[in-house]
């Protein structure tokens, strides 16, 4: 008797031993759930926009929290009433089946489980009694790998509904045009019905089919006790879906160049904001119905405090136009002389109060005009700027550099991009460099952000980028945007209509030559609207200002966003570029020569400290304001020439500048040198 039990203990420890081995050596395929579609989704969790499989199936991933308990319930009820504690496959449903089939001759009910069915989901087989008893085979395995709700989840996400539809999500998205997560009894019993043909049962293609089928899972759920009867008899009088609708396509754009770089499966968690999104891809479809023939559009909305895009529009219509014109380089216009000024105040040689001259100057060979061809005499740095003048504009260019502004701007994060051999000159004023709308939208959302620059954040599933830097001080930024904000408002906007009746905006339109691009980026106090219309071919479009095409929808889309949050009124820094008149040094720009004798601290404006420069033909700009003029320059402990601009580096690497004024002060600068490569 000792030696029986012994060899039948062996016996078993060598069949657990076997099982275990072949479970480990031989696991379950899981290459279609691996190869599931990828998903891009809004800052909730709601779905942005699917991609097909390799395949060409809509195969979402689905868990139990995500689906109606109705639908879990008739689904049990129906497929696998013991779902939830036999090890994947049914002992009791196998003796039942086997005693039908004795008694009939022939078999009445199957015994497989949900367990059994996600098996032959995962590897399709022809069903034969070798492929039964794999499927149970691997049942057990996915029990033993997933637990109960693992394996249900399983069945809930390849499950197929008829066409490419596999997954309740997927079928729910594409017959009820809904997420799973609040159904109707009928929608449930119809999710429950179509596996079990899900061609045959197509309510599209057979809806008389597809009625009875639904009836009977109702039926079944009315004797589970699940719905009364007359939910369920009002149930089988709703109307069943007449075509499959298409799946969500959202931020299409943004969505398929966040998808490119990731694989099958992803899902990739945005700051988009769905409803948000939605609404702008209407006014976006509205106002480009209204254009000539190959006119676009292209719009981004930012939130201030951590630059994510709460709304991307690539183009007005994303059938007709896949290219990101977001993304496209164009000509700003004078969508970047707020940036100018917003230097020149940061450097305190200029005030928003400071008289210029707006009247015909020649910059070497370039004489510029202003939009309206004509000039308007003196004026102050405030009116300059919210006229959009080009002379001033230039001129105070001049005196910022604009080196040391295409410097900042880079290190800030801007791309900004110039003719082949091409260095930053004057024109820079007018629009005389290309630039997304991505970038300039990062620039100003800057301004709203005192000054700091952040890269733009679309995903909310990665870690925030750091900060890239300070384009400028505070008090230059907070001057600008109070500049800005008392620009005057479009026709049609006055009068306090629209947005401009609930909220304060500073805005700065932009118009490239030949009226190819029309710009206006909007700052609140939480968010930042920037706007391109033009043609993506780059054609002429006559007329189209920004003003005139870009700022109105700007104010649409703001009105599209809640209200900004109230905040309690900051203490202002005693500074001079928030008192009302400038100071006597700063009170007229003198063309050609120094705007005021300074005394203040002595400071290097470019190179920043800590800043990775790029040396151009001409070297490295060097730019230094405070303390007496003037300025003798050091770099690693060789002076350079007297009133030198530039310093011409002996290679890359790190280096120290220096920089003294005539009383003695000194104010120095570490940096990181990078020479381009010879072409």
């Amino acid at each position: 008797m000792t030696r029986r039990r012994v060899a039948f203990a062996g016996a078993v420890a060598l069949l657990v031993t076997g099982l275990a081995v072949a479970d480990l050596s031989l696991p379950p395929d899981m290459a279609r759930w691996d190869g599931r579609s990828a998903e891009v989704l809004d800052s909730d969790g709601r779905l942005l926009r699917a991609f097909p499989t390799a395949e060409g199936a809509w195969r979402l991933a689905t868990d139990q929290g995500r689906v109606d308990p109705l639908y879990r319930a008739m689904l049990l009820s129906v497929e696998d009433r013991r779902h939830d504690w036999h090890p994947g496959v049914d002992p009791l449903a196998i003796l039942r089946a086997g005693a039908q089939a004795a008694d009939h001759g022939r078999v009445i009910s199957g015994a497989s489980t949900l367990s059994m069915q996600a098996a032959r989901l995962l590897s399709p087989q022809p069903r034969t009694i070798g492929a039964k008893l794999t499927e149970a085979a691997r049942a057990l395995q996915l029990r033993r790998r997933l637990g109960a709700d693992g394996v249900l989840s399983l069945y809930m996400s390849l499950a197929p509904f008829g066409g490419p539809l596999e997954g309740v999500r997927a079928a729910s998205l594409a017959w009820f045009g809904r997420e799973p997560a609040q159904l109707t009894p009928a929608q449930a019993a119809l999710l429950v019905a179509l596996p079990q043909s899900p061609e045959r049962l197509r309510p599209d293609r057979f809806p008389d089919a597809a009625r009875v089928a639904r009836a009977k899972v109702l039926d079944r759920a009315v004797t589970a006790g699940l719905i009364a009867a007359d939910v369920a008899a009002a149930a089988r009088d709703e109307p069943l879906p007449s075509r499959m609708l298409p799946l969500p396509a959202l931020a299409p754009h943004l969505a398929e160049r966040l998808a490119a770089g990731e694989g099958p499966g992803a899902v990739i968690r945005t700051a988009v904001r769905a409803d948000l999104q939605r609404a702008l891809e209407g006014v976006g479809r509205a106002e480009r119905a209204r254009m000539e023939a190959g006119g676009d559009l292209a719009v981004l909305v930012l939130a201030n405090a951590d630059r994510r895009v709460l709304a991307h529009l690539g183009s007005g219509d994303w059938p007709a136009r896949q290219l990101d014109l977001t993304r496209a380089v164009r000509s700003p216009g004078s969508a970047l002389k707020p940036f100018i000024y917003a230097l020149a105040f940061d450097d305190l040689s200029l005030h928003p109060g400071t008289l210029i001259d707006d009247a015909p100057q020649r910059f070497g060979d370039w004489l510029p005009r202003n939009f309206d061809d004509g000039f308007h005499g003196v004026v102050t740095a405030r009116e300059a700027l919210q006229r959009s003048l080009n002379i001033p504009a230039v001129r105070v260019l001049e005196r910022v550099g604009p080196a040391r502004m295409t410097a900042l701007m880079t290190i800030s994060g801007a791309e900004l991009s110039l003719p082949p051999a091409a260095e930053p000159g004057l024109p820079l004023a007018l629009g005389g460099v290309g630039i997304r709308l991505t970038d300039l939208a990062m620039l100003y959302a800057a301004l709203g952000d005192d000054g700091i620059a952040k890269p733009l954040r679309y995903r909310i599933d990665c870690h925030e980028a750091a900060p890239k830097g300070r384009l400028v001080g505070a008090a230059a930024a907070r001057a600008v945007l109070a500049v800005l904000r008392d620009s005057p408002l479009p026709d049609g906007l006055a009068g306090g209509q629209g947005i401009a009746g609930r909220r304060r905006v500073a805005f700065k339109t932009g118009t490239s030559f030949g009226f190819r691009d029309a710009w206006t980026v909007g700052v609140s106090a939480d968010y930042t609207v920037a706007v391109w219309v033009g043609r993506a071919d780059g054609a002429p479009r006559p007329g189209s200002a920004g003003r005139l095409a870009a700022a109105p929808l700007m104010f649409r889309v703001f009105d599209l966003l809640p209200p900004d949050q109230p905040r309690p009124p900051a203490p202002e820094p005693d500074h001079a570029l928030l008192r009302t008149s400038p100071p006597p040094g700063l009170a007229r720009l003198d063309g050609g020569g120094p705007v005021a004798q300074r005394s203040e601290r002595l400071r290097i404006l470019f190179p920043p400290d800590g800043a990775e420069v790029e040396a151009l033909a001409e070297g490295v700009s060097l730019s230094a304001a405070g303390g007496r003029p003037p300025y003798r320059w050091v770099a690693d402990n060789v002076p350079l020439p007297e009133d030198s601009r530039f310093w011409r580096p002996a290679g890359p690497g790190f280096s120290r500048l220096t920089v003294m004024d005539s009383t003695g002060q000194r104010a120095s600068a570490a940096i990181r040198v990078q020479v381009p490569a010879a072409p």
